[in-house]
Protein backbone atom coordinates (compact mmCIF):
# COMPACT_ATOMS: atom_id res chain seq x y z
CA UNK A 1 0.00 0.00 0.00
CA UNK A 2 1.25 3.39 -0.94
CA UNK A 3 1.79 6.41 1.59
CA UNK A 4 0.09 8.18 -0.39
CA UNK A 5 -4.13 9.24 0.70
CA UNK A 6 -6.75 7.15 -0.80
CA UNK A 7 -8.82 8.91 -3.45
CA UNK A 8 -11.32 8.52 -5.50
CA UNK A 9 -10.58 7.54 -9.20
CA UNK A 10 -12.45 7.49 -12.36
CA UNK A 11 -11.12 5.47 -15.51
CA UNK A 12 -12.92 5.68 -18.61
CA UNK A 13 -12.22 3.01 -21.09
CA UNK A 14 -11.55 0.82 -17.92
CA UNK A 15 -13.27 -2.69 -18.80
CA UNK A 16 -9.97 -3.86 -21.28
CA UNK A 17 -6.58 -3.01 -22.11
CA UNK A 18 -4.76 0.51 -21.23
CA UNK A 19 -7.79 1.58 -19.20
CA UNK A 20 -7.57 -1.72 -16.88
CA UNK A 21 -4.61 -1.98 -16.19
CA UNK A 22 -5.04 1.70 -14.83
CA UNK A 23 -7.33 0.53 -12.18
CA UNK A 24 -6.12 -2.11 -11.08
CA UNK A 25 -2.03 -0.57 -10.65
CA UNK A 26 -4.20 2.41 -8.74
CA UNK A 27 -6.72 -0.08 -6.96
CA UNK A 28 -3.85 -1.76 -6.08
CA UNK A 29 -2.26 2.05 -4.80
CA UNK A 30 -5.07 2.23 -2.41
CA UNK A 31 -7.38 4.29 -4.56
CA UNK A 32 -11.47 3.70 -4.73
CA UNK A 33 -11.69 2.96 -8.01
CA UNK A 34 -14.70 3.22 -10.47
CA UNK A 35 -13.85 1.40 -14.16
CA UNK A 36 -16.60 3.15 -16.46
CA UNK A 37 -16.66 1.05 -20.35
CA UNK A 38 -19.00 0.82 -22.42
CA UNK A 39 -18.57 -2.95 -21.90
CA UNK A 40 -20.87 -3.20 -18.72
CA UNK A 41 -19.18 -6.65 -18.27
CA UNK A 42 -15.85 -5.91 -18.83
CA UNK A 43 -15.94 -2.69 -16.46
CA UNK A 44 -17.72 -5.06 -13.53
CA UNK A 45 -15.00 -7.92 -14.28
CA UNK A 46 -12.03 -5.48 -13.86
CA UNK A 47 -14.15 -4.19 -10.17
CA UNK A 48 -14.29 -7.70 -9.15
CA UNK A 49 -10.41 -8.53 -9.66
CA UNK A 50 -9.79 -5.19 -7.73
CA UNK A 51 -11.66 -5.78 -4.77
CA UNK A 52 -10.66 -9.38 -4.65
CA UNK A 53 -7.09 -7.92 -4.38
CA UNK A 54 -8.56 -5.84 -1.41
CA UNK A 55 -9.35 -2.55 -3.23
CA UNK A 56 -12.20 -1.00 -3.30
CA UNK A 57 -13.64 -1.08 -6.72
CA UNK A 58 -17.14 -0.62 -8.91
CA UNK A 59 -17.89 -1.45 -12.58
CA UNK A 60 -20.29 1.39 -14.36
CA UNK A 61 -21.73 1.29 -18.07
CA UNK A 62 -21.13 4.25 -19.77
CA UNK A 63 -21.43 6.20 -23.26
CA UNK A 64 -18.67 8.82 -23.28
CA UNK A 65 -20.24 10.44 -26.36
CA UNK A 66 -23.35 10.87 -24.25
CA UNK A 67 -23.28 13.65 -21.56
CA UNK A 68 -26.39 12.08 -19.99
CA UNK A 69 -24.81 8.70 -19.61
CA UNK A 70 -21.67 10.41 -18.26
CA UNK A 71 -23.19 12.19 -15.53
CA UNK A 72 -25.46 9.35 -14.37
CA UNK A 73 -22.38 7.03 -13.82
CA UNK A 74 -20.37 9.91 -12.18
CA UNK A 75 -22.82 10.80 -10.09
CA UNK A 76 -22.98 6.83 -9.03
CA UNK A 77 -19.66 7.27 -8.15
CA UNK A 78 -20.28 10.24 -5.89
CA UNK A 79 -22.63 8.15 -4.15
CA UNK A 80 -20.74 4.71 -3.59
CA UNK A 81 -17.37 6.37 -2.94
CA UNK A 82 -17.82 9.80 -2.94
CA UNK A 83 -16.50 13.80 -4.85
CA UNK A 84 -14.12 12.55 -7.65
CA UNK A 85 -10.55 13.24 -7.12
CA UNK A 86 -8.76 11.83 -9.98
CA UNK A 87 -9.49 11.37 -13.83
CA UNK A 88 -8.28 8.89 -16.50
CA UNK A 89 -9.41 8.85 -19.52
CA UNK A 90 -8.80 5.96 -21.62
CA UNK A 91 -12.45 5.67 -23.18
CA UNK A 92 -11.39 5.49 -26.77
CA UNK A 93 -12.25 3.76 -30.97
CA UNK A 94 -9.94 3.33 -33.41
CA UNK A 95 -10.93 3.97 -37.09
CA UNK A 96 -8.98 3.52 -40.40
CA UNK A 97 -10.56 5.09 -43.60
CA UNK A 98 -8.56 6.99 -46.50
CA UNK A 99 -9.32 10.53 -45.85
CA UNK A 100 -11.86 11.26 -49.35
CA UNK A 101 -13.41 8.06 -47.71
CA UNK A 102 -14.43 9.30 -44.48
CA UNK A 103 -17.98 9.85 -43.94
CA UNK A 104 -19.60 12.91 -42.21
CA UNK A 105 -20.99 9.80 -39.88
CA UNK A 106 -17.90 8.37 -38.48
CA UNK A 107 -15.94 11.55 -38.59
CA UNK A 108 -18.82 12.37 -35.63
CA UNK A 109 -18.34 9.26 -34.16
CA UNK A 110 -14.58 9.24 -33.44
CA UNK A 111 -14.73 12.62 -32.68
CA UNK A 112 -17.66 12.07 -30.44
CA UNK A 113 -16.03 9.38 -28.73
CA UNK A 114 -12.39 10.19 -28.62
CA UNK A 115 -12.61 14.33 -28.03
CA UNK A 116 -16.18 15.07 -27.20
CA UNK A 117 -15.83 12.03 -24.35
CA UNK A 118 -12.79 13.19 -22.89
CA UNK A 119 -14.53 16.90 -22.79
CA UNK A 120 -18.07 15.11 -21.50
CA UNK A 121 -15.51 12.95 -18.90
CA UNK A 122 -13.46 16.26 -17.62
CA UNK A 123 -16.15 18.56 -17.68
CA UNK A 124 -18.26 16.17 -15.34
CA UNK A 125 -15.84 15.83 -12.27
CA UNK A 126 -13.92 18.84 -12.19
CA UNK A 127 -16.09 20.50 -9.99
CA UNK A 128 -15.84 18.19 -7.31
CA UNK A 129 -11.70 18.75 -7.92
CA UNK A 130 -12.24 22.47 -7.78
CA UNK A 131 -14.10 22.17 -4.43
CA UNK A 132 -11.91 19.96 -2.77
CA UNK A 133 -8.78 22.09 -3.97
CA UNK A 134 -6.94 19.17 -5.01
CA UNK A 135 -7.18 16.75 -8.41
CA UNK A 136 -5.69 14.86 -10.84
CA UNK A 137 -5.98 14.20 -14.52
CA UNK A 138 -4.85 12.31 -16.81
CA UNK A 139 -5.53 11.98 -20.78
CA UNK A 140 -4.71 9.07 -23.14
CA UNK A 141 -3.87 10.42 -26.45
CA UNK A 142 -1.90 8.58 -29.00
CA UNK A 143 1.49 8.98 -30.63
CA UNK A 144 -0.45 9.55 -33.85
CA UNK A 145 -1.22 12.55 -33.05
CA UNK A 146 1.88 13.69 -32.86
CA UNK A 147 3.64 12.17 -36.20
CA UNK A 148 1.00 11.74 -38.18
CA UNK A 149 -0.66 8.50 -39.61
CA UNK A 150 -2.41 7.61 -43.09
CA UNK A 151 -6.05 6.68 -43.34
CA UNK A 152 -6.19 7.74 -39.75
CA UNK A 153 -7.34 11.34 -40.58
CA UNK A 154 -10.06 11.52 -37.72
CA UNK A 155 -8.42 9.28 -35.15
CA UNK A 156 -5.47 11.23 -35.61
CA UNK A 157 -7.48 14.79 -35.23
CA UNK A 158 -9.55 13.63 -32.67
CA UNK A 159 -6.18 12.34 -30.64
CA UNK A 160 -4.47 15.60 -30.98
CA UNK A 161 -7.37 17.21 -29.89
CA UNK A 162 -6.84 15.34 -26.94
CA UNK A 163 -3.52 16.68 -26.10
CA UNK A 164 -4.50 20.51 -26.81
CA UNK A 165 -7.67 19.80 -24.62
CA UNK A 166 -5.07 18.64 -21.78
CA UNK A 167 -2.67 21.71 -21.97
CA UNK A 168 -5.90 23.95 -22.15
CA UNK A 169 -7.22 22.01 -18.58
CA UNK A 170 -3.48 22.48 -17.56
CA UNK A 171 -3.07 26.16 -17.45
CA UNK A 172 -6.66 26.73 -16.61
CA UNK A 173 -6.88 24.30 -13.20
CA UNK A 174 -3.40 24.44 -12.37
CA UNK A 175 -3.73 27.09 -10.12
CA UNK A 176 -6.64 25.19 -8.13
CA UNK A 177 -4.51 22.32 -7.57
CA UNK A 178 -5.55 20.27 -10.30
CA UNK A 179 -2.97 18.53 -12.90
CA UNK A 180 -3.64 17.70 -16.08
CA UNK A 181 -1.01 15.56 -18.21
CA UNK A 182 -1.30 13.36 -21.63
CA UNK A 183 -0.03 10.56 -22.10
CA UNK A 184 0.62 9.71 -26.29
CA UNK A 185 1.28 5.84 -26.22
CA UNK A 186 2.52 4.24 -29.56
CA UNK A 187 1.57 0.56 -30.29
CA UNK A 188 0.58 -1.31 -27.20
CA UNK A 189 -0.23 -4.96 -27.28
CA UNK A 190 -4.69 -4.65 -26.38
CA UNK A 191 -7.96 -5.77 -27.82
CA UNK A 192 -7.90 -2.69 -29.94
CA UNK A 193 -4.46 -3.42 -31.60
CA UNK A 194 -5.16 -7.18 -31.96
CA UNK A 195 -8.39 -6.30 -33.75
CA UNK A 196 -6.28 -3.85 -36.21
CA UNK A 197 -3.95 -6.25 -36.88
CA UNK A 198 -6.53 -9.03 -37.89
CA UNK A 199 -8.46 -6.78 -39.56
CA UNK A 200 -4.86 -6.25 -42.06
CA UNK A 201 -5.29 -2.54 -40.43
CA UNK A 202 -1.44 -3.02 -38.75
CA UNK A 203 1.66 -5.11 -39.17
CA UNK A 204 2.55 -8.01 -36.57
CA UNK A 205 2.66 -6.46 -33.36
CA UNK A 206 5.92 -8.82 -32.98
CA UNK A 207 6.88 -7.10 -36.44
CA UNK A 208 6.24 -3.51 -34.71
CA UNK A 209 8.37 -4.64 -31.99
CA UNK A 210 11.53 -4.64 -34.15
CA UNK A 211 10.92 -1.71 -35.17
CA UNK A 212 10.96 0.16 -31.59
CA UNK A 213 14.67 0.64 -30.04
CA UNK A 214 13.37 -1.08 -26.95
CA UNK A 215 12.69 -3.99 -28.99
CA UNK A 216 9.47 -5.27 -27.67
CA UNK A 217 5.85 -3.65 -27.75
CA UNK A 218 4.54 -1.70 -25.18
CA UNK A 219 2.16 -3.56 -22.61
CA UNK A 220 -0.96 -2.08 -21.18
CA UNK A 221 1.10 -1.84 -17.33
CA UNK A 222 3.40 0.16 -19.08
CA UNK A 223 1.37 3.28 -19.56
CA UNK A 224 -0.61 2.57 -16.36
CA UNK A 225 2.29 2.96 -13.96
CA UNK A 226 3.18 6.24 -15.51
CA UNK A 227 -0.14 7.26 -15.22
CA UNK A 228 -0.75 6.34 -11.71
CA UNK A 229 2.58 8.37 -11.30
CA UNK A 230 0.91 11.56 -12.54
CA UNK A 231 -2.03 10.80 -10.49
CA UNK A 232 0.15 10.85 -7.34
CA UNK A 233 0.47 13.48 -4.42
CA UNK A 234 4.44 13.16 -5.86
CA UNK A 235 3.55 14.44 -9.30
CA UNK A 236 1.80 17.58 -8.10
CA UNK A 237 4.81 19.72 -10.11
CA UNK A 238 3.58 17.98 -13.60
CA UNK A 239 1.15 19.28 -15.49
CA UNK A 240 0.62 20.41 -19.18
CA UNK A 241 2.96 17.65 -20.67
CA UNK A 242 2.84 15.22 -23.08
CA UNK A 243 4.22 12.04 -21.52
CA UNK A 244 5.51 9.68 -24.31
CA UNK A 245 5.42 6.28 -23.10
CA UNK A 246 6.51 4.40 -26.12
CA UNK A 247 9.39 2.55 -25.55
CA UNK A 248 11.49 5.25 -27.82
CA UNK A 249 9.24 4.85 -31.03
CA UNK A 250 8.73 8.66 -32.26
CA UNK A 251 8.19 8.97 -36.06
Amino acid sequence: MSANKSRVAIVTGGGSGIGAAVAEQLGATGHRVAALDFNTEGAESVAAKIVAAGGEAIGLHVDVADRTSVDKAVGQVREKFGPVEILVTSAGIDAQTPFTDITAEEWNRVIGVNLTGTFNSTQSVIPDMQAGGWGRIVTISSSSAQSGAPDRGHYVASKGGVIALTKALAFEFSPQGITANTIPPSIIATPMADTAVEAGLLPKLDDLAMMTPVRRTGQPDDIAAAAVFLCSEQAGFITGQVIGVNGGWYI
